[in-house]
């Protein structure tokens, strides 16, 4: 029997609002969410980016993921492993046929007057024999009750792997987009700055400046240009994280480029019940079928601690020479049983039985602690879905204000209103709030993305055959 679910009424102390705020205009990433509590978890839950790009990236990377590969093969040989088990609930009949050339020597007889004598014959023999532990005590039972076990969670082991590639191609491709954004957005503060450098330079040629404000707006020109080279070796890393995602090399193309603009913000964001999300998480169904599997393993231990009874039986023939192997009269046949005991191994049975009823224990703990992560994670995006909203919407208005005042800053300057360090502020703060306002646009379609494996994916509403290994007699 599996763990029964918890209790909890929801996943959060307070209760969840039933949508998030959203950004005015029709900013990529700032459209209002709704949460929708009890709805179900669509089986290509990133479809809802509409992105068709996106899709196909997936789609590649379920035909040619290694690491899915390597996770239906795990499976494949848990499948096998528990056929295999099932042979122990059915006879062993093994053929035997041998042939022997022997010499023998018979001792002299005591007050015989015999010297004895030696002769040299051929032996052989054909025979069947059977052997069939009855398991009285279920120890057979619980062994192919643990392999069954050990099949279930290589099965929950493969929907994690598609759980987490999906995701991953998904919060890569957002993380390329939100790096192409930060990228124009620092080009454009470089042409703006590279401006204001030109500006100064004709002031002081002029006598209008000191040359030591030339030097520090290069100065800062120069900080933003350098900001560029490790926005363009992330973004680098990105495109090959995705390629290997996909099964390919990093030197090959993948086709696809993503910009936060070709994204759309899925709007509706299903909130599965707190009981259901122990059936959803293929992690916790993961941990469920190793508790099972120990649960088991405390039945074999057990098991072999009591008798081991058996039947055996033998049919066949022997005869010399072997001509006469299928001759009437030379058949041989022996039926029995057998029951053994240990009566005395240094305890050996019996600290075994204790380890496998501390590895339950340890596999229970481990459910526990999988349920308690899972619960953290759905609780942590929750938060972080309504916290980013009203983080963008706060950017978005100070990212409008900061163009704002760098506008006006710039005019001011030019007419001797200000000073050149009121200016530097001015654009080293619309430098920052570009960037900001950049993040938090990516940071909500991550959120997003994060909600849908947190709550397990969908992997039960996949299309049929997306996670059913085919095995190779097939």
């Amino acid at each position: 029997m599996p763990p029964s679910a918890p209790n909890e009424a929801g996943f959060t102390q307070e209760k969840l609002a039933p949508q998030t705020n959203g950004a005015p205009g029709s900013l990529p990433g700032g459209a209002v969410q709704h949460f929708a509590e009890g709805q179900d978890v669509s089986g290509q839950w990133w479809t809802l980016y509409h992105s068709e790009p996106l899709n196909k990236l997936i789609d590649a990377g379920l035909r040619a993921s290694p690491t899915l590969e390597a996770a239906k093969a795990a499976l494949r040989q848990a499948q096998e492993n528990s056929s295999a088990a099932r042979g122990a609930f059915f006879p062993d009949l093994t053929g035997n046929v041998s042939a022997n050339r022997q010499k023998a020597f018979t001792p002299p007889i005591a007050g015989a007057g015999s010297n004895g004598f030696k002769s040299i014959y051929s032996l052989s023999s054909a025979s069947v024999d059977l052997s069939y532990p009855l398991d009285v005590f279920g120890g057979i039972r619980r062994q192919v009750e643990a392999t069954d076990a050990a099949e279930e969670y290589q099965r929950f082991q493969l929907v994690a792997a598609y759980l987490t590639l999906t995701s991953n191609i998904v919060t890569t491709a957002v993380e390329e987009a939100s790096l192409r954004a930060q990228i124009k957005a620092q080009t454009e503060i470089i042409a703006i700055e590279t401006n204001e450098v030109q500006v100064l330079r004709n002031q002081l040629s002029l006598g209008g400046v000191a040359g030591g404000a030339v030097l520090a707006q290069e100065a800062v020109l120069g900080q933003a240009k350098a900001t560029l080279p490790p926005l363009q070796k992330q973004l680098a890393q990105s495109r090959n994280r995705l390629a290997v995602l996909i099964g390919k090399f990093p030197g090959e193309e993948i086709g696809a480029t993503f910009e936060l603009g070709q994204l759309s913000l899925p709007t509706d964001l299903p909130v599965s019940l707190p009981a259901k999300l122990v059936e959803q998480r293929p992690d916790i169904k993961a941990a469920s079928a190793q508790m099972h599997q120990a649960s088991a393993q405390v039945g074999v231990a057990t098991a072999n601690e009591l008798p081991q009874i058996s039947l055996n039986g033998s049919i066949g023939n022997t005869a010399s020479p072997a001509g006469n192997l299928f001759s009437p009269g030379v058949g041989i046949w022996s039926i029995g049983g057998s029951l053994a005991q240990k009566l005395f191994d240094g305890g050996t049975l019996y600290y075994q039985r204790r380890a496998a009823v501390a590895a339950y224990d340890q596999a229970a703990a481990q459910y526990r602690g999988a349920v308690l992560s899972a619960f953290e994670d759905v609780a942590n995006v929750l938060r972080a879905l309504q916290s980013d909203a009203d983080a963008l919407a706060a950017n978005l208005a100070a990212d409008q204000a900061a163009q704002k005042s760098l506008a006006l800053s710039q005019e001011q300057y030019r007419l001797g209103a200000i000073t050149y360090t009121a200016l530097l502020n001015a654009e080293q703060t619309a430098q920052q709030a570009r960037i900001s306002l950049v993040q938090s646009q990516a940071a909500r379609f991550s959120d997003t993305a994060a909600l849908f494996q947190a709550l397990g994916g969908g992997w039960w509403n996949a299309p049929a055959g997306a996670l059913d290994p085919t095995r190779p007699d097939q």
